[in-house]
């Protein structure tokens, strides 16, 4: 029997499993694709997605495949100066396309000894008050205590478990693929750049050393079934946005996507969770997609295995799902108002002019930069100092840095005064003595995802706040 099998091995998927292997969960990922996907659906990580790259001790391998760039003109290609003074010590985007953040959270998945299953899919499931069985499509049967849907937007976990995925269908699709051109460079960047005055669905450009461009381009219409475009069909398009059609030719993959809008009616039902698109889906737009469920497994994985560990105080399980609809219900919007002023409608075109005006005020563009770059999310942990319900930035100490004691994914309390005590705790809390500047209260208790649950110097109030979130102290 399984502790938990995740039924999608996309970003998602990997890192849910390696935030459950760091308790050592004995976990199963099954993908139904037998090979990795050379489909570029997402092209980087955002903000806070760094950050818990950082908290993991991922963020150099990373780096090292990525390309660093400003944020800013995500929210609906609108160009504004990153505001000054973010709360964050990684003011930047990483780009990076989707098959690389793909291979490497497999490979951090692989160190930590996850058993992946490819070209294995999921049919049917059934649970009880003990388990989970999943029906897979060549009749093997398995038994599990947690099964988590992490298979995309048309998830049959979803599906089987009867969990409304109410919102809009498709309106206007969009094509995209990898190919070359036959015209200069410069040629290319020229023209884009004047098409995007108007038309910011449209998008081409060299995407490496190999001589490939990456296209995007408003379609003709909306298909049935999502079929894959023809170069035709790119070319076509092309010539009805940019004159011309950049002599594309040689495609290494073709695609499409839509800009409908979902969520999960749930994200538990019984044994049975959803995570990333399995539980929402929105148009590309401003990056969000990937970065959200990522984010959603940052925040499932602790609680899972606390759950499996047995020491989960009652409800814990629950927070994922109050904490995590809410965050893409946000997203949905946000996606939703940048569609909207991407139209190059004349109304529309109105409110974008607004909007531009309003982002030159430095609160707006703060707010909207942090909407975009997840840094901005407050959980209701109720009462208390500013910092509760916020991830803490990695602040500098006298002896490093706050997310280098964060790669075990264990709770952290960051104690400046040496007097406080995580006694009956320490199996899943470490008690960190050190001192910040950056850093104004006495102390401060962090779940592993980083986000702070209380702040203070009075250890009765610590002790607290340790059984709500941590369980029972063991005697």
């Amino acid at each position: 029997m399984f502790d938990v099998i995740i039924a999608g091995g996309g970003p998602t998927g990997l890192m849910l499993a390696s935030e459950l292997r760091l308790h050592d969960v004995n976990v199963l990922v099954l993908e139904r694709d037998a090979e990795p996907t050379k489909v570029v659906r997402a092209m980087g990580l955002h903000v806070r997605s760094i950050e818990i790259m950082d908290q993991r001790g991922l963020w150099d391998r990373f780096l090292a495949n990525g390309k660093l760039y400003p944020v800013h003109g995500f929210f609906a290609g609108i160009e504004k100066p990153v505001p000054e003074r973010l709360d964050t010590t990684h003011p930047h985007v990483l780009g990076m396309p989707q098959p690389i953040i793909d291979r490497l959270l497999a490979e951090r998945a692989a160190e930590l000894d996850t058993e992946v299953r490819r070209g294995t899919e999921l049919v049917g499931l059934s649970q009880d008050d003990d388990g989970v069985t999943v029906e897979l499509a060549d009749g093997t049967r398995l038994r599990t205590r947690y099964l988590v849907g992490c298979d995309g937007g048309r998830s049959t976990v979803r599906k089987l478990i009867g969990v409304g995925f109410p919102g809009e269908p498709t309106k206007v699709e969009t094509l995209l693929g990898e190919m070359e051109v036959g015209v200069p460079a410069e040629t290319v960047a020229a023209t884009m750049t004047e098409v995007r005055k108007t038309q910011k669905r449209f998008g081409i450009g060299p995407i490496g050393d190999d001589g490939l461009f990456r296209v995007v381009v408003p379609a003709e219409g909306v298909t049935e079934g999502r079929t894959p475009p023809t170069l035709e069909d790119i070319k076509r398009q092309l010539y009805v946005y940019a004159g011309t059609d950049f002599g594309v030719h040689s495609p290494r993959w073709l695609s499409r996507f839509g800009d409908a809008t979902r969520q999960a009616e749930r994200y538990r039902v019984g044994r049975v969770l959803l995570a990333g698109d399995a539980a929402h889906i929105h148009p590309p737009v401003g990056g969000q997609g990937l970065n959200l469920g990522v984010q959603d497994s940052f925040n499932l994985g602790w609680k899972l295995a606390a759950a499996v560990g047995g020491w989960a105080p009652e409800g814990l399980l629950d927070t994922y799902e109050a904490e995590r609809h809410p965050v893409a219900a946000q997203v949905l919007t946000t996606t939703r108002a940048m569609m909207e002023l991407m139209s190059t409608e004349p109304g529309p075109q109105a409110v974008r002019k607004l909007f531009s005006e309003l982002m030159d005020f430095d609160e707006v563009n703060r707010f909207l930069t942090e909407r975009i770059t997840g840094i901005g999310i407050r959980y209701d942990f109720g009462s208390g100092h500013e910092l509760v319900g916020r991830r803490l930035r990695d602040v500098a100490l006298k002896r490093g840095r706050l997310y280098e004691l964060t790669h075990s994914g264990r709770g952290l309390l960051l104690d400046q005064t040496g007097r406080l005590s995580v006694a009956g705790w320490e199996d899943r809390v470490d008690h960190v003595v050190d001192v910040s500047e950056e850093l104004d209260v006495p102390a401060v208790l962090l779940r592993p995802d980083g986000h702070v649950v209380w702040a203070g110097e009075d250890q009765e109030d610590l002790s607290g706040r340790l059984r709500e979130w941590f369980g029972e102290p063991v005697r």
